[in-house]
């Protein structure tokens, strides 16, 4: 307001300088003061209106607060980012802060909207009627824990504990892919950590890709320290079944992934294979295709070979130690990765115990859906 006034003073003393230009400097003065005490008082007398409206609006708004309140049990239902958040103040923090709130000035995405609060902050999860609390993240090949950051911040302000892995040869492990000769090695920082768990804890795995397997093979070691199984757009197998039996299937073929995919002949041409990479130029037309640009950038320098030898093994599971580990899927309707018709073969033929879709996620839903994502582990989580 002072800015506006200053602009509209200057410019009028400038034109009536003009017309007076005989007259002398004071009777100049003099009227420019006369104008501008006019001004200051149409605006003292403008501010003095605006105050006690605003005084009017401000009791009305504490009014409907109040109400607000009073019908919804002194709960709030605003809207608000959970994307980024400040914990609450400490016991001498002047300002308590009832839900967490988002620090950032820009423009929420429309990747993944914003669901109701009453449906995320929390989700109401009583966590003594849980089996447990315990979430252990596997990644998919070529991942690494890193790709879990979302979903980790998201489960921690729900109060649940979170573990995420580094399998061999991924993230910041590190034993070189190329030399990982059997999912076992392959696996073996999952199993460390299930075989090192106090007996009587259980945990609940979620995997995703070929972290599926991961799961998959763990489960049938670990059966009774494993209280549910999540497979997240997931290789979800049969016994005697290898990743690469089921996507070497004609109906199954995918050639944009194998456009994508490129050998790695570490031990010679002569030799199988070692290790998968994929072509970075086609990683967000893949994987990524829902998913923005910065998590796309985050993949492009963290993603790491896939070891080869673990795609080639089938699996041997059981149904007295994997078959008694309650099984939950989660679709993701926009993959092109690993395709919802490669999905829907596999939960045929292997059904679990309840499918969950994702609308508008691709392969990756930690980035392009994490919300709607959570929302889902923690329902899955609450399943009695």
């Amino acid at each position: 307001m002072g800015i506006c006034f200053s602009r509209k003073s200057t410019r009028s003393t400038r034109i009536y300088s003009k017309r007076v230009s005989n007259q002398s400097t004071t009777s100049i003065n003099k009227n420019s003061v006369n104008r501008w005490s006019r001004v200051r008082s149409s605006s003292a007398k403008k501010e003095t209106f605006d105050d006690a409206l605003l005084h009017e609006q401000a009791i009305a708004a504490a009014l409907l607060f109040q109400q607000h309140q009073q019908q919804n049990g002194g709960a709030l239902v605003f809207d608000r980012s959970t994307s980024l958040r400040h914990p609450s103040g400490g016991a001498n923090s002047k300002f308590q802060q009832v839900f967490p709130r988002s620090s950032s000035t820009r423009r929420r995405s429309l990747i993944d909207p914003m669901l109701p609060p009453q449906q995320l902050i929390n989700q109401e999860v009583n966590h003594d009627e849980l089996e447990t609390s315990h979430i252990v993240l596997v990644h998919g090949g070529g991942f690494g824990a890193w790709c879990w950051y979302k979903s980790i911040a998201l489960l921690q302000e729900s109060k649940f504990k979170v573990t995420t892995i580094d399998l061999s040869g991924s993230g910041i492990d590190m034993f070189n892919a190329n030399a990982i000769k059997s999912l076992s090695q392959y696996v073996k920082p999952l199993t460390d950590f299930l075989e090192k768990l106090p007996d009587g804890e259980k945990v609940i795995l979620a995997g995703h890709d070929f972290g599926g397997v991961c799961i998959s093979y763990t489960m049938e070691l670990f059966p009774n320290k494993v209280a549910k199984a999540i497979f997240i757009a997931a290789s979800m197998l049969k016994t005697g079944q290898s990743t690469l039996d089921m996507f070497s299937h004609k109906e199954n073929a995918n050639d944009l992934m194998n456009q994508a995919q490129k050998f790695v002949y570490a031990n010679g041409k002569n030799q199988p294979p070692s290790a998968i990479d994929l072509d970075k130029s086609l990683l967000k037309d893949l994987l990524f295709n829902q998913s923005t640009a910065k998590d796309v950038a985050l993949a492009s320098v963290s993603m790491r070979s896939i070891p080869f030898a673990p795609v080639l093994e089938k699996l041997s599971l059981s149904d007295s130690n994997y078959g008694s580990v309650r099984r939950f899927y989660i679709q993701t309707l926009e993959d092109n990765a690993i395709p919802v018709s490669l999905q829907e073969t596999m939960i045929n033929e292997s059904p679990p115990e309840k499918v969950f879709r994702l609308k508008g996620s691709d392969h990756c839903p930690f980035f392009s859906k994490p919300q709607a994502l959570h929302k889902l582990l923690i329902e899955i989580a609450k399943i009695k």
